[in-house]
């Protein structure tokens, strides 16, 4: 009589396709003497591929753990992101009320982190970059772009709401789009281009109807979305090279070169603004000097940090995920910065904002949408 243990000898289910003659007896005559006493020790055969039936070899619980966490950390690399670009709207406006040169603040901000980089850097958080001869013509127009980008930003900022300086920046997709064609020759679809639609009225009638509205502050906004979306179709043409740099040392080098371009610039606008006077005279509208100090730094600190997470996000998610979340962080600021600075803000003037912002979103479905063959490309 053949006796079979509860933990019996057999061969790996994953080799049962490949079993020998002997080892396939053994288990006929197995089974044949014992399934009524012990059912559960032999899977039922799968006749259409005359084997065991076999699933995955992977475990479910570490597949989902691992889905899991991937989620939970893209999730709070997202509200860092928002958060980080909350609090520098907030401390950035509170400085530039108080501290009326934009080139000096900015210049100011990227030597804040081009002092994070050299400490980055030097701990070896992240690989340093080898840059090439090559390589230089295209980082210096790119960071020529990154500095005038948030030189513009922080004018704007200074002159209007932060509501409005980034109501002006949805128009964002319009120039990517128009910088698309004439840089890269990569013409839109038809829902592209339907969607900028809503972006272009939405804007003009936030516009219209905004309580603060100040030509300087309009310009410069609309400028620095012509000198960011020109960086980034610049940056997209530079990183299908060879040798490309990745994102984040990319955006490093782009830093250190924007400031030691601006710190001349600033000094020429603004000149010399750290004297003890002029710090006087700015903590004498409101703020302490403590105060000021803390807000320009933590300002620094931000905007350097909401630009790295940004670049880390977009290396654990497509462009177009990234476009969403860029459109959901527009409205937390506008929304947050309404709330803090008690913004006034007309009905006329919501609709507005609230049209733009839904083209934002219309663009980034839009950009889901694969063109036909026989669509245009040239």
């Amino acid at each position: 009589m053949l006796l079979i243990t509860p933990y019996p000898r057999l061969l790996s289910p994953l080799l049962a396709t490949k079993s020998t003659h002997e080892s396939s007896s053994f288990t006929r005559r197995a089974r044949a003497s014992s399934s009524s006493s012990y059912p559960w020790l032999f899977l039922r055969p799968n006749r259409r591929f005359n084997g065991f039936k076999l699933k995955s070899a992977a475990v479910p619980g570490d597949v989902e753990s691992g889905s899991l966490v991937k989620g939970l950390k893209l999730g709070g690399m997202f509200g860092v992101w928002y958060l980080l670009n909350i609090y520098y709207n907030i401390f950035n406006k509170q400085v530039l009320r108080v501290y009326p040169y934009p080139a000096t603040v900015t210049a100011f901000q990227l030597g804040c982190g081009t002092l994070m980089i050299a400490i980055m850097w030097l701990l070896k958080l992240h690989p340093r970059p080898k840059v090439t001869p090559s390589q230089l013509p295209a980082i210096l127009q790119l960071a020529a772009a990154h500095t005038l980008g948030n030189l513009l930003t922080n004018v704007s900022l200074g002159r209007v709401n932060v509501s409005f300086t980034h109501t002006i920046k949805a128009m964002e997709p319009f120039f990517t789009v128009l910088f698309s064609v004439l840089l890269l020759g990569e013409w839109p679809s038809l829902w592209i281009v339907c969607s900028l639609l809503p972006i272009v009225a939405g804007v003009s009638l936030a516009s219209f109807t905004e309580a603060s509205f100040n030509w300087i502050g309009f310009c410069s906004a609309m400028a620095s979305n012509v000198t960011n979306q020109s960086r980034n179709v610049l940056s997209k043409k530079f990183m299908v090279e060879k040798e490309a740099l990745d994102n984040i040392n990319l955006f490093s080098i782009i830093t250190i070169i924007s400031f030691v371009l601006l710190v001349p610039v600033a000094i020429l606008i603004d000149g010399f603004k750290f004297t003890p006077s002029q710090l006087q005279l700015a903590t004498s509208q409101g703020l302490s000097a403590k105060e000021f100090c803390l807000m320009s730094i933590l300002a620094g600190v931000c905007l350097h940090s909401y630009q790295q997470v940004s670049y880390m996000i977009l290396e654990m998610v497509s462009p177009v995920t990234h476009s969403v979340g860029n459109c959901v962080k527009r409205v937390v600021v506008i929304g947050s910065s309404i709330l803090f600075f008690k913004t006034p803000v007309s009905p006329l003037n919501s609709i507005g904002t609230a049209t733009a912002l839904a083209g934002v979103y219309l663009y980034t479905r839009a950009k889901r949408v694969k063109p036909t063959p026989n669509s245009k490309t040239s």
